[in-house]
Formats: C-alpha cells, structure tokens, sequence
C-alpha cells in the first residue's frame, strides 16, 4: 500500500520544528510521526493554538496545535511582551499562576513562571493544584496585571491547556486576547526565554486559600436556616480534581456537618480513572456520587470539575427521587434564592444588576424583573460577564452571574465562574428550603408556577479534527444562507446574527446587536421557542441550544407539563434536521 501524501504546508511546518531549537525527544516524535502517523502529524500542525472562549487548549503532544513546553512557552513570551507594552516602564511587573490535576499541569505552570521571570516579572505560584477561581482572586489580591490557569476544563485527560487573565482576575478579552495572539504569532523559539529566576517566585499556598474562603464566607445569607439544618447529608465529588480540599472546608466553615465524600474520586488524577470525562455535565461523571447518595439518603449531590470553576447537582424530585438538574435549573433557582434574600434584608435600591449569557434561559431575566434588578445579556463565555462587572464598576452593585454550562458566580471578589462558593450558596438554598419544609427541587417549581415553566436542552454535535471544524463551519454558513421560515410549525419571527451584529424581524427590519461580534446565530418563534447555535470556541463541537415555555398551573401537573414541553424540544430538533 502506497504512503499516504502529506500536505507540504505542513510538512514545511513540522520540518522548522526539526531545524529549530526544539529538544531532541519532540524532534524523534515529530520523525516518528512522518514516518508512521501522517494524519497525527497534520492535526498536529494544521494550525496554531488560538485563544477561544476558555483560552488556550489543546491536545498534548508535539507541533503547533498541541499544548507542549513550546506552545506553552511562546504563549507566555507574547502575553509577557503585550504586558510590556501596555503597562509603564519602571512599574513592577506581576502575575500569579495556578493549575490543576491534568497531566504535566505543574511543568506547564512551571515553564510558564519561568518565562514570565525572564521576562521581569515577580511571579506568585501556587504550591499545589489549585481551582481556577482561586487563581482569578490571587490576581486581583497580589495586584497582578496578569495571570495564567494551567487547566482544560472538564475536555477530556488527552488535554490540557492555559487560560490568560487580565489585571481585574478576568479572562481576557480583545482587545487584548488577539493582542496576546499576534504578539505570540511574532515569536521564534529563540525568543523565548525558558531560563527563568527563581528567586523571582514568591510560593504561595493555604494563606491564600484562607482569604478567599473567608470571603465566600461573607455571602451567606440564610445562617439561621443552616444551623437548623446542619445535618442536612450532601455528597461532594472533586472528580480527581482541585475541589478537592476547598470544597469540604468551604461546607464546613457554612456549618454543614453530613458532607459525604466519593473517596475514589478524592484521588487527584490526570488520567481520570473512574469516569469517561471529567465534565458535571454529563450525568456519567456523577454516578459514583449518585450511589453514594442512595447509599446515605442524601438531600443533595455536587460534583466540580477538574479546575473547580463549574458544579453539576442532584436533588431529590416531587417522587423523592434523585435527578440531575441542568445549568439553567440551578441558575434559576440560585437568582432567585440570591434576589428574594437580599430584598428580604432590604438590600434592593434598585441599582443592583445580574448577569447572564445570550443562551443563558429567558427565566433568568424575568425573576430580575419582578424584583426590580437590572439583567444584563453577554455572550458566551465569563469573560464577558466579568467585562459587564467591570463597565458598571463603581455604578451599579453586582448580585450573582450565571450561564447554562453549569458556571456561577456570587459576589465580585472573583472574575471568573467559581464551584467553591456555588457550592457553599447551593448547599445554603437547600438548608433555606428544608428550614420551609420544602426541598431544592420545591422551589424549583415554586419558580416555574410563578414565572411559567421554562425548559432547556442542548445538543452537542462534535466534529473531530480539521475535517470537523470544515463541517462546523459550513453548517453555520447553512443556516445564514437559508434559515427556516417555520420551526415545528412556528414562524421565526426574529433571527439574530452575532456574527454580522444584526437582528432581523419576520418582515425584514433590521437593528443593530450591541455586543461584540461573535459566531452565534439565533432564532425566535412565534410560539417563544429560542434556538441558538454557536460553534465552540474550546472544543470541537457545535452547540445548539434549545429554550420553551409553557404555564405550570400547579405541582400536581409538573410531570405532564415537563413531558409536553420534552416532546417540543424533540420536534424541534427533528424539524432542523439535527438528529
């Protein structure tokens, strides 16, 4: 059988690796790559690694789109040359790094200080693993222009990755992101300075950690519900993550005395051994958690993902039965339970905002509505609910930010989404409820006959490689090019394109998005049905996002309602053909 052809593109690509300064060992893998492997050699060097909603991330291995101590390296040299450039010269220069469980995480993080302080730079590190909200406080407590967050998220263990942050504790956003990128795309590996100082790294650790969870501390609200419920049993999974010694000591120090732990998911592992994907997401990763709150009769289940910024839950439902809630469930109810507190305590002056996102549910803005607080819409990704935060600095006062994939945030001492006081404010609700003799779920419903009953659903379709990101890209251009006049039956009465900055009604009027272009496209019914797609800016796959409504006369019709409202979201993925 004949040698399959490689693309010259990117054999000129991988051969500046061979001639390069690059150590021996990617040199040998790069050969052994184009000897044996050509399609890994060109998924390896197709393209670069581009900052997306989450930063940096990639697949480890050797080649340009791959996280290795190269990619790493030029990305911290570009960040540390754009920091130079926008900051004065004779100011100290600063910037705190973290990272968590994943595999070579710490060389990462190493590699990364150790450029930085070539560069000039006074480094703070953590000493261990540590979660992403952490990291986004220590910027903003050590008074950092910058940070970096070794971590991929909840992708799966092949990957790992670098998220960038700016002065404030918040990922970076353009201008600076493509800042940093173009400074990046300038750099040879010569330029980069691997030799770092070490008595520029100041080492930091559990002095940190009690700040940061003194101040989650000072967001409870209901500590009287708490004490009356300390017993309340709740599992807890860090799923081989950074949560791991935050979490149970944030439970502790709300007063909750029955935490529950998944003991082999306690083990801080990159290769995630006991689950599929490390993601809170997927109902798998809980399932250990699952038969351990069966086991214990447990009232709640949480689980965080391997850098801690995102939280999954259970509760008991209306038959006593443990079910996932999906992000958009537990953001309602943590709005809620955040708007009713502070205007039981007179809080509310009516200047007060949340945050969410364009996909984010609809019920989101109509509990801010009746309590009077302003509800800002962003896009995609915490960056931009840190940017909302940062526009209305000194204005307005920030209550709570949420998104659908399972990200919160309370309170502004952090930038980023935060699992460790999500945690804490999720365990309070549930003591809240049980103090009402309700439970999580109660007053989830509660919310839905009052509000009406808003259901949610995304579909994710992945799209491997750069014959994926084709295929995503051209069922995008579809839907622009010929979008549909009727979904399940429904006239679209509102399209709106991100990407172009354009709304556009049934009759043809236009009005402009005022937010920063991105590829989203979304699409309105007459009947409330919301259908957003977005390609992901982290992985590759293509969300699409479904959003209906329908009245909840009572509990007793919760089960109907929801099935009816199930039924809609399957005809109206049948209907684009999605599935």
């Amino acid at each position: 059988m004949a040698k399959k052809q490689i693309d010259p593109a990117i054999l000129e690509r991988a051969n500046e690796w061979l001639a390069g300064g690059y150590d021996q060992e990617t040199k040998a893998t790069i050969r052994d790559l184009m000897e044996n492997n050509p399609d890994e050699l060109t998924e390896s060097f197709y393209r670069d690694l581009e900052f997306g909603t989450g930063g940096l991330r990639g697949i480890i291995g050797v080649g340009t789109n791959r996280m290795n101590k190269y990619t790493v390296g030029a990305a911290t040299q570009g960040l540390a040359n754009y920091i130079k450039k926008v900051y004065p010269k004779g100011q100290e220069l600063r910037a705190a790094i973290s990272y968590d469980c994943r595999n070579k995480s710490d060389f990462f993080a190493r590699v990364t200080a150790d450029v930085l302080t070539a560069n000039g730079f006074k480094v703070y590190l953590f000493d261990e693993l540590r979660p992403t909200p952490e990291l986004s406080f220590a910027i903003r407590h050590f008074k950092c222009q910058t940070g970096v967050m070794i971590t991929a998220s909840h992708n799966p263990k092949e990957y790992n990755g670098y998220k960038a942050y700016w002065d404030d504790g918040a990922q970076m956003i353009p201008p600076h992101d493509k800042n940093v990128i173009e400074e990046v795309k300038k750099i040879k590996i010569s330029d980069v300075k691997f030799k770092g100082k070490k008595d520029s790294i100041v080492m930091i650790g559990e002095e940190v950690d009690t700040l940061y969870l003194d101040e989650i501390k000072k967001l409870t609200l209901s500590p009287g519900a708490i004490n009356r419920n300390s017993e309340l049993k709740i599992v807890y999974t860090p799923l081989h993550g950074t949560g791991v010694k935050l979490v149970p000591e944030i439970l502790d120090k709300f007063g909750f005395e029955n935490v529950f732990k998944v003991y082999a998911q306690d083990v801080t592992d990159g290769d995630f051994p006991t689950v599929v994907s490390p993601n809170p997401e997927e109902p798998a990763a809980l399932q250990m958690a699952l038969e351990k709150a069966v086991k214990v009769d447990a009232e709640l289940v949480m689980a965080t993902d391997p850098d801690a910024d995102r939280v999954g839950i259970a509760v008991k439902n209306l038959h006593e039965n443990l079910v996932l809630l999906n992000g958009n469930q537990t953001a309602s109810v943590l709005f809620y339970y955040m708007l009713t507190m502070w205007d039981k305590k007179d809080k509310l002056t009516g200047n007060e905002f949340i945050v969410k996102t364009i996909v984010t549910t609809e019920l989101a803005a109509a509990i801010a509505k009746k309590f009077g607080v302003e509800c800002f819409d962003c896009l995609t990704g915490f960056k931009w609910i840190a940017n909302v935060i940062r526009e209305n600095e000194g204005k307005k006062t920030f209550i709570v930010g949420g998104e659908e994939s399972y990200g919160y945030m309370i309170g502004d001492f952090v930038r980023d989404k935060d699992a460790v006081a999500s945690c804490a404010m999720i365990a309070e609700v549930a003591a809240w409820a049980a103090s009402q003799r309700k439970s999580f779920f109660d007053v989830l419903v509660d919310i839905y006959i009052e509000f009406g009953f808003y259901k949610e659903s995304l579909l994710s379709v992945t799209k491997k490689g750069k014959a994926g990101a084709e295929e995503i890209q051209k069922m995008m251009e579809n839907f622009r090019t010929k979008p549909p006049k009727k979904i399940d039956g429904s006239d679209v009465v509102l399209i709106k394109d991100y990407l172009e900055g354009k709304s556009r009604d049934a009759e043809g009027n236009e009005t402009p998005i005022d937010l920063p272009k991105s590829n989203v496209l979304q699409f309105f019914t007459a009947d409330g049905t919301k259908i957003s797609m977005r390609p992901s800016g982290t992985e590759p796959k293509i969300k699409f996002y479904f959003g209906v409504k329908d009245e909840l006369p009572s509990k007793e019709m919760f089960d109907e309602v929801d099935a009816k409202l199930e039924a809609k979201i399957d005809a109206v993925i049948k209907d684009l053909k999605l599935k």
